[in-house]
């Protein structure tokens, strides 16, 4: 079997994912995805005739979001009409298995040269009210697996496992503090394309939503957010959250301790990766930063949402034949912060190595795009201190979580 290559990743900004606010919220999601496609043919030199597909995960596709965003966005990037595209969906996981896919095709030797990633416009889902139940409204699931919010899901995590408001707050504080630093000292401008209006003026070239002079103390002063879901009519189901909560934990007591100031910002995004094949990128002139070492997915109970990236770690570390002494960095999605805090207490993991330039509740969750915006970021990183393997997980709603290593060349 084959190698798969990184070779390049480039992604948005991310700017506020709300209407009138962001400075993103009025650029076509298919125009924002195009911006990094055509920035990394062009800084490439890729022969677009020559890319076998675009493989874009989004996860609210409707409307100005539906209809093959990958295709779309291909064409509008201007690669040649013979270059394919294709849309997924894998919620948070999707920029992840994205970039798996893509390189499960070139090691399998079917495919040379294909480009991956995900788009997410937070602003437009927003304006178009497109939530809906997990189980889409499948009331046989909903018996089987009572699927809740995802907020509710963290809070009731963090007090079976104990984990304190305050300890929430200082890791939160933390990922304000490190995204601060990287932008600071433009830890992320290898990687970050500015976007551009159709006017030809500039719409954002630089991260909109962090807060680094963020501090626990001010955090601490913020109400939580998911005690409030709670007597909230579960859509039209009938049932409150709370009455949705007690089919799967009737005798719990939920300490409410996420709020938005220690989970994952709603921002908008968008990012890619070239994956090649080593006699393809050899043949073109291609220079391979990385390479793929490992891929894996895998599922833990619907319920809870959040709790697979640890067993992913696992997973992905036993198909590389690999332990967890051998991962240098590690990204973990911080979609709330109890997340990443599990993940490194089970696994014995030093915040020292994991999301060394801050995550998602500083600079924002793009649904589908995040996963390779972590890839891309981690990839930078690594080369930045001169480190050779690092893992990106993340975990996605239906309880779900894909992983991937990836060593420098």
């Amino acid at each position: 079997m084959s190698e798969a290559w990184i070779i390049d990743v480039a992604r948005t900004p991310r700017g506020v994912g709300k209407q009138g606010k962001g400075a993103l919220w009025e650029v076509h999601p298919q125009r924002l995805m195009s911006t990094v496609l055509k920035a990394l043919a062009e800084r490439n030199a890729l022969k677009t005739e020559e890319i076998d597909d675009v493989i874009i995960s989004c996860n609210y596709q409707y409307l100005k979001q539906g209809q093959c965003i990958a295709r779309m966005a291909a064409l509008d990037a201007g690669y040649d009409i013979r270059s394919s595209g294709v849309a997924i969906d894998r919620f948070c996981g999707g920029g992840i298995t994205s970039v798996n896919m893509a390189a499960a095709s070139v090691m399998s030797g079917m495919e040379d040269l294909v480009v991956a990633g995900g788009v997410e416009m937070m602003s437009y889902q927003k304006e178009q009210g497109l939530l809906g139940p997990l189980d889409g409204w499948n009331l046989h699931l909903r018996e089987m697996f009572p699927q809740i919010n995802v907020g509710i899901a963290a809070d009731i995590i963090a007090t079976e496992l104990g984990y304190s408001r305050a300890g929430l707050d200082r890791f939160a504080a933390e990922s304000q503090r490190r995204a601060g630093i990287a932008m600071e000292e433009g830890r992320f401008d290898k990687s970050l394309i500015p976007v551009y209006k159709d006017d030809g003026s500039l719409a954002l070239d630089h991260e909109e939503f962090p807060r680094p002079i963020t501090t626990a103390d001010k955090l601490g002063e913020l109400a939580p957010v998911f005690a409030n879901f709670m007597d909230l009519p579960y859509f039209d189901s009938g049932l409150t959250y709370r009455e949705m909560v007690r089919k799967r934990w009737p005798d719990l007591e939920i300490n409410h301790v996420h709020h938005a100031g220690n989970s994952s910002g709603v921002v908008d995004g968008a990012g890619a990766v070239v994956v090649a094949s080593p006699e393809y990128a050899k043949a073109n002139g291609l220079k391979p930063r990385a390479k793929i070492k490992a891929m894996a997915n895998m599922g833990h109970a619907p319920e809870y949402i959040l709790n697979a990236p640890v067993d992913a770690a696992r997973k992905v570390l036993g198909k590389a034949k690999m332990n967890l002494s051998d991962i240098d960095l590690f990204e973990v999605n911080e979609a709330f912060a109890v997340v990443p805090m599990k993940f490194m207490r089970e696994l014995e993991v030093d915040h020292s190595k994991l999301n060394v330039n801050g995550g998602a509740i500083a600079l924002g969750h793009p649904i589908g795009a995040t996963g390779s915006m972590l890839i891309g970021t981690l990839l930078d990183e690594l080369e930045r201190q001169d480190k050779a393997t690092g893992m990106v997980t993340m975990c996605a709603a239906g309880g779900m979580a894909p992983a991937i290593i990836i060593e420098r060349m």
